[in-house]
């Protein structure tokens, strides 16, 4: 028996969504085919995850690890440029989850919408010479107009924020949830995720271990000497000599530059910070499907000092953010590491509070000037 031309059209659609955004206003009254949701037949039911900026060079190999997550059911990539070839790619992968396309301002609503969680790597790279400081002026504009859409299209959802510099967008995207009036300080993340995968690696080499069996603890912020890891604490327990502790600490600080030198202008650290970053999102997912005992680190609204952001350990669930663990112990190595981590990190946080209260203002301005006879 041969199909009718309805299923064929339907079929015709449910392929179309796969290679191309959806762009329902560029559509034709008159046209019978419209584009169809696409799912896996017999997919798994799962979390609907978006990730902004899917087409740059840690957004890419990002979404492919992210369609292997047997806990993604829908998968959402959004950038400014690139994303139907991106797409039309990852789709072609044989796992169940659904992958759709959304290209441009336009249609970052409809990327954003009734997602669970949201990942964030877009903004311009670290090159030579450029230290995170240098990509502020940028990424926290990118930074703050997609947070601004996630207030309207998805508040509930879980934000990991991997757009650098961390230290200071995080206070940037907190302050536009407050604008928006969607703040919970559980549902923002900060992922530092890499400077722990480089910890365990870097301590696993010198120590001669399985990196997978290591756990340092990497707190403070996500930038050269804010990166403070607790090589006292590291699991299984190990001995250094100061000389390893100095090398060590000192390795993991600078772990982004050494790539990004390594590299020689061709980019920076996108494939280690992708495996972070899916390593991390998973994290999340499995916390979200009420998995219980899964701690990481990460840059969140914290009490652990008297700054208001902070990097430790932090138990997930299903709301987010459950519990902020203190420091524990430290030694005099990592007080004295503390107290330079937090003069730097409490700079580069008020400098994110600074950049939204200036936006705000200069909106304000720019409204006034609009409508001079409504001031």
């Amino acid at each position: 028996m041969e199909p009718n031309n309805s299923q064929v059209n339907q079929r015709i659609a449910t392929i179309s969504a796969h290679l191309n955004p959806p762009n329902y206003s560029q559509m034709e009254g008159g046209s019978s085919l419209g584009r169809a949701n696409c799912r896996a037949k017999g997919g798994s039911a799962g979390f609907k995850v978006a990730i902004l900026g899917a087409a740059g060079g840690i957004g890419q190999p990002l979404a492919m690890l992210m369609k292997m997550n047997p806990l993604v059911s829908v998968l959402h990539l959004y950038d400014v440029v690139n994303t139907p070839g991106v797409t039309a790619d990852i789709s072609h992968m044989d796992t169940g989850a659904v992958v759709r396309g959304f290209l441009g301002q336009q249609q970052l609503e409809e990327a954003l919408t009734g997602m669970d969680l949201v990942i964030i790597p877009a903004g311009v790279p670290r090159k030579p010479g450029m230290t995170r400081d240098d990509l502020f002026n940028i990424n926290a504009g990118i930074v703050k107009t997609l947070c601004e859409g996630i207030a309207k299209c998805c508040p509930k959802a879980i934000v990991n924020l991997i757009s650098n510099p961390v230290n200071s967008t995080v206070p940037i995207a907190a302050e536009v949830f407050k604008k928006a009036g969607t703040y919970d300080p559980r549902r923002l993340l900060g992922v530092t995720m890499l400077d722990v995968v480089r910890a365990n690696t870097f301590v696993a080499e010198v120590m001669g271990l399985d990196p997978r069996e290591v756990d340092v603890p990497v707190v403070g912020g996500h930038a050269g000497v804010t990166i403070l890891p607790l090589l006292s604490q590291v699991k299984p327990p190990c001995s250094f000599t100061q000389k390893e502790i100095d090398y060590l600490t000192d390795r993991i600080q600078n772990g982004g530059t050494e790539v990004v030198e390594a590299k020689a202008g061709a980019g920076s650290a996108t494939l280690s910070m992708a495996y972070a970053a899916v390593k991390f999102a998973d994290a999340c997912l499995r916390a979200l499907r009420g998995d219980s005992g899964v701690v990481e680190c990460a840059f969140v609204d914290s009490h652990v000092t008297e700054l208001p952001f902070f990097a430790s350990k932090v138990r997930l669930g299903r709301y987010g953010i459950e519990e902020v663990y203190p420091l524990g112990p430290l030694n005099e190595y990592e007080r004295v590491g503390l107290e330079k981590a937090k003069k730097e990190l409490g700079e580069s946080i008020q400098k994110g509070v600074s950049f939204s209260k200036v936006s705000v203002y200069r909106t304000a301005v720019g409204l006034i000037q609009q409508n001079p006879n409504n001031a």
